[in-house]
């Protein structure tokens, strides 16, 4: 089944003091671009993480981002008490001997000194911190799948749609095609009758005849255009990653109807294929979305 290349997937999971997001968005794309914007914390596993995106995507325009959300106790800088009353001392024996005045707001200057609100713990990944963060990635994935799926399942509806339609305008051309030879022997003979005192050898009119109608016959174009339909149909229902087979059984279906086209020598035929033309053009539209 079709699934598109376009989705989304947003997974927010808690661990001790943090909640931990997980965003992951895709549009078309002929490869898989991956853009990644991941938490310093979580950024030495990177490379596991594109390729879980790679396994479950396969291509598409992604943008993934991971990000960590702490309560504010936590988040907050722990002020250095020792230092500070290390700087207090230091600045009050200063003012003495060198007779400055002391400093009217004393928290003010002791908060800006080096170091007072510096943090000074480092944070680690533990293994049981990263099989929570790579559940929560594998999550957004199969939640964004199953948007592919859902937005798949519409572009396989339209596809059935338009190549119906195509289906039944080639049924369509039919009767015109059946009326063209005797239109065309008409024609011909009004011509030989307009001059005067002609003689024709009717043997080369039929010579004649033969080679406009095998010039202007279509039969083998509405053949293979009925098998490329057939084939396009056959494929939408093969497993996801078609899109790109899809899109080369549109450019072949093209290349009939625009041979038929150029055969048409009736302006009715000429119109449906202008509406064959009409609906193949928003199938190809289309196609670049599917996966």
């Amino acid at each position: 089944m079709i699934q598109s290349m376009t989705g989304y997937g947003n997974v927010v999971v808690s661990y001790k003091d943090k909640k931990i997001h997980v965003e992951i968005k895709s549009l078309n794309s002929k490869q898989l671009d991956l853009q990644t914007r991941i938490a310093p914390l979580y950024r030495e596993k990177e490379m596991e993480c594109r390729a879980m995106v790679a396994e479950a995507l396969i291509r598409g325009k992604v943008d993934m981002s991971v990000w960590i959300e702490k309560e504010s106790t936590v988040d907050a800088t722990p002020v250095n008490a020792a230092l500070v009353e290390n700087y207090y001392h230091q600045l009050k024996d200063v003012a003495q001997k060198v007779g400055i005045p002391e400093p009217e707001d004393w928290m003010y200057t002791l908060t800006r000194m080096p170091d007072v609100l510096t943090k000074t713990d480092v944070e680690t990944l533990d293994d049981e911190e990263w099989a929570v963060v790579k559940g929560a990635v594998a999550d957004a994935l199969k939640s964004l799948v199953d948007f592919r799926k859902q937005e798949g399942a519409a572009l396989q509806k339209k596809f059935t749609e338009k190549i119906d339609n195509i289906a039944q305008l080639l049924a369509d051309i039919e009767p015109y095609e059946k009326g063209r030879v005797e239109k065309i022997k008409t024609r011909i003979e009004g011509g030989l009758k307009q001059i005067p005192d002609v003689e024709y050898d009717k043997n080369r009119l039929e010579q004649e005849l033969i080679y406009y109608i095998e010039k202007l016959d279509i039969s083998e174009e509405k053949q293979r255009l009925a098998n490329h339909l057939k084939y396009f149909r056959e494929t939408m229902d093969e497993p996801a990653g078609q899109g790109k087979k899809l899109g080369f059984i549109a450019q072949e279906m093209g290349r009939e109807i625009n041979t038929t086209g150029s055969k048409s020598n009736q302006a009715e035929m000429q119109n449906i294929v202008v509406k064959m033309k009409d609906e193949l053009e928003q199938i190809k539209e289309q196609v670049l979305n599917a996966l």
